[in-house]
């Protein structure tokens, strides 16, 4: 069992590729697909499975457009109500990769729909986990996101119930041994307080995890639910496109207008008054270096 994480840090995004005796999967994969060709042809493997943890709302998933370029299966829970072609994989499923299985773990609580992925090698013991937006390494998942996006909506009190018991009952019942691998890392908004690891295990989150604990459900609820940061607003907007599956990543960037820069006051008047202009340059720059619009 080979184990690629890559890793995205403008979205703090971890994502997968798990290879074996030539056959592929993928685990809540990036926008651009190019680096999981590159790998799979690397290692002389095929993509034949991409499984989404959920649909996430920080990013758009190129899920689907590996799945045409591939023909991979994909696969999520049946919660999920995935509007694009794919095989259902909830508690009890499992998927056979080259000599190793892959089994489904419904972990509700950062959304209805999550699951995790437990990675099992040719001898039956359990290596890894994929955990998602459920488990962080040292905090878990923020259950606000949902509440008016997705197939299916949830209050977050209700989440964080959730979010409690599939920590206690499904994770944490693991081997201590087992490798947690999430889907995000510092820096990311699905969560408070991520660690800047990039993996644990399930013993050393047993002991550092705020949230993993012996405390009782309406304190972990009480906890969950402060501080959390803002939800930005295209966080729902995200979570209809990864359930629909989005155009493929060539053709949405080919979309997108370029013009000369603007380097004086007096050129911004030919701008288009209506276009929304959207400044990535970090505030110290922006501060020294703004264009003042008329």
């Amino acid at each position: 069992m080979n184990i690629k994480q890559f890793e995205d840090k403008n979205l703090a995004h971890y994502s997968y590729a798990i290879v074996s005796n030539g056959e592929m999967a993928l685990i809540d994969p990036s926008r651009n697909p190019q680096p999981y060709y590159d790998f799979a042809k690397q290692h002389h493997a095929k993509i034949t499975a991409v499984i989404e943890t959920h649909p996430h709302a920080d990013f758009v998933s190129g899920h689907l457009e590996i799945h045409n370029t591939t023909n991979a299966t994909i696969y999520v829970s049946k919660l999920l109500g995935a509007e694009y072609e794919h095989q259902t994989f909830d508690e009890g499923d499992a998927i056979v990769l080259g000599n190793i299985t892959l089994k489904a773990l419904n972990t509700p609580g950062h959304s209805p729909d999550s699951i995790s992925i437990v990675a099992i090698d040719e001898n039956g013991k359990q290596q890894a986990v994929f955990t998602g937006d459920t488990l962080f390494i040292g905090d878990c998942g923020r259950p606000d996101l949902r509440e008016q996006a997705g197939a299916i909506t949830a209050a977050r009190a209700d989440l964080a119930k959730q979010m409690f018991d599939s920590l206690r009952n499904k994770l944490m019942t693991l081997p201590d041994d087992v490798l947690v691998y999430p889907a995000h890392g510092a820096g990311s908004l699905c969560g408070k307080g991520l660690s800047e690891q990039n993996s644990s295990t399930i013993g050393a989150e047993k002991i550092s995890n705020w949230s993993l604990q012996n405390m009782s459900e309406a304190d972990f609820v009480k906890e969950l639910l402060a501080d959390q940061p803002f939800i930005p607003k295209y966080f729902p907007f995200d979570v209809a496109v990864n359930k629909k599956g989005a155009d493929t990543y060539a053709t949405s960037i080919s979309k997108i207008k370029k013009r000369e820069p603007i380097t004086c006051a007096g050129c911004a008047d030919s701008l288009n008054s209506d276009v929304i202009i959207i400044d990535t340059r970090p505030h110290v720059q922006f501060k020294k270096t703004h264009l003042k619009m008329p």
